[in-house]
C-alpha cells in the first residue's frame, strides 16, 4: 500500500567531519563533500536549527546515494 512505502528525500551536504578511524587509530575519510547532493531516507538523522534554519545531522552510511 502507499502508505508502507518511504517517501526518499534530496539534500546537500553543507558540512562533513573528518571521517570515522579504525580500530588502529587510521582515519577513513568522508566519501561525500561539501556541495553533494544526496537521497536520504525519510526518517532518520537529528533536526538542529541553527540561526533559524533547520539542518539535518545524518551519518554517512544513511545516505542512500549521491546525485551525479
Amino acid at each position: 500500500p502507499d502508505a508502507a512505502t518511504q517517501k526518499v528525500n534530496e539534500g546537500e551536504v553543507v558540512s562533513v567531519g573528518p571521517g570515522a578511524r579504525t580500530q588502529d587509530g587510521n582515519l577513513i575519510p568522508m566519501s561525500v563533500s561539501v556541495g553533494d547532493k544526496v537521497l536520504l531516507p525519510q526518517y532518520g538523522g537529528t533536526p538542529v536549527k541553527v540561526d533559524g534554519v533547520e539542518y539535518i545531522l545524518i551519518d554517512e552510511d544513511s545516505i542512500l546515494g549521491v546525485i551525479a
